[in-house]
């Protein structure tokens, strides 16, 4: 997919993103409580169970529509594409407010580079 379009899926991304990092940081708060007080007004062990089935659920919906999850904390995806007739993957880090970087299919972030606009 060209840059356009991986940024098209992104977009349509974001509401899952969203919920996802709420998801996540109630999980972690979660486990965190019941780790330390054994009780958390997030709920208990079968809560964390359930977060934990949302997450990989949600982790499962950024596949189907193309993105390969690299982490999930902080979440990266990648999306594959071609620029300039070469194979890259279109590389987007929590907090990035697009999908502003790239990287070659064989370096991965440390390979990353910016899109230029």
């Amino acid at each position: 997919m060209n840059l356009v379009e991986a940024r098209s899926v992104l977009a349509s991304l974001r509401p899952a993103i969203e919920d996802f990092l709420v998801v996540r940081a109630d999980l972690a708060e979660l486990r965190a409580d019941l780790d330390t007080t054994g009780h958390s007004k997030f709920g208990g062990l079968a809560d964390a169970k359930a977060l934990e089935a949302r997450l990989f659920a949600e982790l499962e919906r950024f596949a189907d529509v193309g993105a390969s999850v690299k982490g999930y904390a902080p979440l990266l995806l990648d999306f594959p594409g071609t620029r300039d007739g070469e194979p890259v993957l279109w590389c987007w880090l929590e907090g990035d407010p697009d999908l502003l970087w790239y990287h070659r299919l064989d370096t991965g972030f440390a390979g990353r580079r910016l899109v230029e606009p």
